[in-house]
């Protein structure tokens, strides 16, 4: 019967996990919905901001002399790593983490010889891993989650303007999950710093529009890139905050359909085991009859 017993405070400690897998799963989805309608009201805007710079840039080779569209040899690489501050989301992290690792071993494999690479972590799980390992860390932002807002997102795209603008750093990539729906999140390598990147990617899409600029184009420029820079972080910053509910929601939901499993396995094995007991002591109780008729 200490079988029996160990199997039953099994399962009842598995319906427990079920129950909190259950809750963390609601929670996850409240929270993907409301993420979700963020990121989908933004990318219009932003996708939109992006064009009118492409098209406004056209045929521009270097007549702008804006700091921020200098294109200089990549020396120097930032790779800002977002990943969550919280676990319990299946590869999320793990997968951006070894994307960011993938990049600066390949593609800046110079750099990161010549120890002219290192990385800022957005986020508590990524800045944990960097810190273990002793990697190269420009530094690390853990509470930019806590209130995801575009106040605060200012305040950090700034900070990294300034360390382009000081000529610290030549490049300056994103290594971050973009959030496509619940169940499926794109990881995803952009340049942040210098704008010139996008102006090439703009140009193969064939995009050739004419216009009437007023003020200048010089001026319309120089105006947009610093709002194109912000709207570009923050959608990258909702982007991996959506997929990251989204990769919980899934994780919490498999939990729970295990759960499920294993609790269906563990009470056919009660009742194997139930059974096995009953019969062994019915025949215990016959035997001792047979004998004492004998």
């Amino acid at each position: 019967m200490a079988g029996l017993k160990e199997i039953r405070t099994r399962i009842t400690s598995v319906k427990s996990t079920r129950q909190i897998t259950q809750a963390m799963k609601m929670v996850a989805a409240a929270k993907l919905r409301k993420n979700q309608e963020k990121i989908l009201m933004l990318r219009p805007y932003a996708n939109k901001l992006e064009h009118i710079m492409a098209s406004i840039r056209q045929g521009l080779e270097n007549d702008v002399e804006n700091p921020l569209m200098q294109d200089r040899p990549p020396e120097k690489v930032l790779l800002i790593l977002v990943t969550s501050n919280r676990g319990l989301c299946g590869a999320f992290n793990n997968n951006a983490i070894a994307e960011a690792l993938e990049v600066a071993t390949t593609e800046y494999a110079t750099q990161w010889k010549q120890k002219q690479l290192s990385f800022f972590a957005i986020g508590k799980k990524g800045a944990d891993f960097l810190k273990s390992k002793k990697y190269p860390m420009e530094g690390f932002n853990t509470e930019i989650f806590d209130k995801l807002d575009f106040t605060g997102v200012v305040e950090l795209e700034t900070h990294f303007t300034d360390l382009f603008l000081s000529g610290k750093y030549d490049r300056i990539d994103f290594i971050y999950n973009q959030f496509k729906n619940a169940a499926v999140h794109l990881l995803t390598h952009e340049t942040f710093l210098p704008v010139v990147g996008k102006k090439e990617k703009r140009e193969e899409s064939g995009i050739k529009v004419d216009y009437i600029f007023e003020p200048t184009r010089d001026e319309l420029i120089n105006d947009l890139i610093p709002k194109t820079l912000r709207i570009q972080f923050y959608k990258v910053l909702l982007d991996s905050f959506s997929a990251e509910h989204g990769a919980r929601m899934t994780a919490m939901h498999q939990a729970t359909d295990n759960a499920n499993e294993l609790i269906k396995e563990l009470t056919l094995h009660y009742n194997k085991a139930r059974q096995a007991a009953i019969t062994k002591e019915i025949l215990d109780i016959v035997g001792g009859a047979e004998a004492l008729k004998q």
